[in-house]
C-alpha cells in the first residue's frame, strides 16, 4: 500500500477470534493528516481493516467480509473502522472478543480506544477527546475509553488484556504504557473505569505480548524484555 509519508504507517496486525485479519492503519503520516484520510471511507490509511484471507492465492490475497460495514457501499469494504491517526498495538480480549487499541496523538492526548464496528474514532476532527479542528463536533464518533496528555507522556504504546497472569492486582485489566516517559496502566476491561499507574520502566515501552502461560512482558526499544509480576 502506496504511503505518502515516513511516519504513521501503522503499527498493528492481528488474527481475531472470528478467523479474520485485522489490520491497523495510520493516516499516512506529516502532521494533522493532509490528505484527510482518517475521515475518508474511500481510503485504507487512518483505519482498522478487516480481512477474509482464509483462502488466500497469489491472484486473490483476501476477500471482503460480507458482513463488514461497508462491503455493500458507502466507503471502502476492506474497512472495519476509521477516523485513526496511528493505532499503535492492538489486542483481542479473549473473554469478551473486543478489540482494545492504542492510538498516537498528534500534538496534546494520547488514547485507548475500543474498536467497534463501522466506529467513526475522530481524527482529524478530534484528537482523543478534544477538538483538533476549530469548532468541531463530536456527533457520530466514537469516544476514547481513555486519555492522557502530553504531561504525562508523548507516545502511546497500545497493550494487552491480562488474563490468568498469575498477578492479581491487574487480573482482568487492560495494560498499556507510554513510549516517552516509560509509564505503565491499568484500567478494569470489563467496567473501563479511570486508568491507574501502576509503574514505570527506564527504557521507551514498544509493546507488549502475553505467552502461553498467560504471563504479560513488555518490549522496549534497546532494552530489556520485562515481565510484569505481583509485589
Amino acid at each position: 500500500m502506496a504511503q505518502p509519508y515516513s511516519n504513521h504507517n501503522g503499527g498493528a496486525v492481528r488474527f481475531g477470534p472470528d478467523g479474520m485479519l485485522y489490520l491497523g492503519l495510520g493516516d499516512g503520516g506529516s502532521g494533522g493528516d493532509p490528505h484527510g484520510n482518517g475521515q475518508d471511507r474511500e481510503a485504507l490509511l487512518g483505519s482498522v481493516l478487516r480481512l477474509d484471507v482464509r483462502n488466500a492465492t497469489a491472484a486473490q490475497p483476501y476477500v471482503v467480509p460480507s458482513d463488514n460495514p461497508y462491503a455493500s457501499g458507502g466507503g471502502r469494504g476492506e474497512l472495519w473502522a476509521y477516523g485513526f491517526r496511528n493505532p499503535w498495538r492492538m489486542a483481542f480480549d479473549d473473554a469478551t472478543g473486543d478489540l482494545w487499541a492504542g492510538d498516537v496523538g498528534q500534538g496534546a492526548v494520547e488514547e485507548i480506544d475500543v474498536v467497534t464496528r463501522g466506529g467513526n474514532f475522530g481524527w482529524n476532527r478530534l484528537e482523543g477527546n478534544r477538538c483538533y479542528q476549530s469548532g468541531c463536533s463530536t456527533s457520530g464518533t466514537v469516544l476514547p475509553v481513555a486519555t492522557y496528555t502530553h504531561d504525562e507522556g508523548c507516545s502511546v504504546t497500545g497493550g494487552v488484556i491480562a488474563r490468568g497472569s498469575g498477578v492479581p492486582e491487574v487480573e482482568g485489566a487492560y495494560l498499556f504504557a507510554d513510549y516517552c516517559s516509560g509509564r505503565v496502566w491499568a484500567m478494569t476491561a470489563a467496567s473501563r473505569g479511570d486508568a491507574v499507574e501502576i509503574g514505570r520502566v527506564d527504557g521507551s515501552p514498544t509493546s507488549f505480548t502475553i505467552d502461553s502461560s498467560g504471563r504479560v512482558y513488555i518490549v522496549q526499544s534497546g532494552g530489556p524484555v520485562l515481565r510484569i509480576v505481583s509485589p
